[in-house]
């Protein structure tokens, strides 16, 4: 990104007790050819299925048409004409709050009906100056939405979320009309005050698990928050492969000994190149965390070291179905995944010499299996994690 800082991105959620699925629907996607992030949440009239799809349909259309520019009337009149009319009621609803994260670093904000979105600037609330758009023609015509548009700086969030949070604890004898947007503001910044550099995915969830516990901890309604926040990006290096030609070995060793961020070295025949080429002792070590996997070893000055191939694959199978209610294990490949999600910008050195090693006649492919392995991590992490990924072959 060519912004000065990185966009953490997450949405926690909690379903209206006693149903299995989400009415609300959380989307956001990269797209790397514009450099833009954007991020849409909707929430379906009703809980359950019907709510789900009602907001599933809401949040694609609003990403996809948002992606084509569109104007901000149009997104919002395609959408209402489309959605299926419900046969009772005769509406057809759901809710949507849409941010669009140019490459310039601007803020795009649209909303219909879910409650204002908190802009806190550090533990501050800003006010961007928000526009009403009213729509005047079609069936819907004369409905209000609101927009702004402004520069978020470092240490700005984005603070957006469904009815459920803000009327959490409706009717009790502390929030007779519900936990509101305002007390939602003043929490986010009481939290933010105690903790400047505390995550989007923390900070969502302590959001929705007060609104949780307003309710009684019997949700009535689908709680839902996402959370923008533009901070300094926290890197990571991961070495795989010795280099190609032998006197590229110091070279290697020199990239990681004045990296700036954390590291990881995956492959014995790597961790044995940076240990000669620095001095340093490798100490293995011989607990089995992950049965499936060689244990890893420690080396002074890295944050990680473990097997090359069989990790990397392991790490690729876990980040395919990987989401925010999974538990990582203690194993090597949980270990990388666990430091990939704590980190921003992700910095691939690999290695292009054939593992000696390995003398099976049948393993020219390793180089192959190796390049694509790290392929498919780094397209995983850009397309469904947002992070930013870069390759260097030595």
């Amino acid at each position: 990104m060519n912004k000065d800082f990185y966009i953490e991105v997450n949405c926690q959620q909690r379903n209206h007790d006693e149903e299995r699925i989400c009415g609300d629907v959380f989307l956001n996607r990269y797209i790397k050819e514009e450099d833009r992030v954007i991020a849409v949440l909707s929430d379906g009239m009703g809980h359950g299925v019907k709510a789900n799809i009602l907001a599933t349909l809401t949040s694609t259309m609003a990403l996809n048409f948002t992606r084509e520019h569109k104007e901000i009337d149009r997104i919002a009149e395609i959408i209402m004409n489309t959605l299926p009319v419900c046969s009772e009621r005769k509406i057809a609803y759901a809710t949507f709050t849409i941010v669009d994260i140019e490459s310039s670093g601007k803020a795009n904000i649209l909303e219909y009906d879910n409650p204002a979105a908190i802009i806190l600037r550090g533990k501050e609330e800003f006010d961007p100056g928000w526009k009403k758009v009213i729509l005047e023609k079609g069936k819907h015509k004369g409905k209000v939405l609101r927009t702004c548009t402004f520069m978020p700086g470092k240490e700005d969030r984005i603070i957006f979320f469904s009815d459920g949070v803000a009327q959490s604890g409706m009717g009790s004898e502390q929030f007779p009309f519900g936990w509101e947007r305002d007390r939602v503001a003043s929490y986010a910044a009481t939290l933010v005050s105690g903790e400047a550099s505390i995550s989007a995915s923390v900070l969502a969830a302590k959001i929705v698990t007060m609104a949780h516990k307003n309710d009684a901890y019997k949700a009535k309604d689908d709680i839902s928050c996402a959370i923008m926040y533009f901070r300094e990006p926290r890197k990571l290096l991961l070495c795989t492969g010795p280099p190609y030609e032998k006197e590229k070995d110091s070279v290697l060793a020199d990239k990681v000994r004045s990296y700036t961020g954390k590291v990881i070295l995956s492959g014995g025949t790597t961790a044995d190149i940076i240990a000669r080429e620095l001095n340093r002792t490798i100490v293995d070590e011989l607990i089995f965390e992950d049965p499936e996997l060689p244990p890893e070893s420690f080396l002074e000055g890295i944050d990680l070291v473990t097997e090359g191939i069989l990790t990397l694959q392991k790490v690729n199978e876990i980040l395919k179905t990987y989401n925010n209610s999974v538990k990582l294990g203690k194993g090597p490949a949980d270990k990388i995944v666990r430091m990939i999600m704590e980190s921003d910008e992700i910095h691939f050195i690999i290695g292009t010499r054939i593992n000696i090693a390995h003398q099976d006649p049948n393993l020219p492919v390793e180089l192959e299996i190796r390049r694509t392995v790290v392929k498919r991590i780094a397209r995983l992490l850009e397309e469904k994690w947002l992070k930013s990924v870069t390759f260097e072959y030595i």
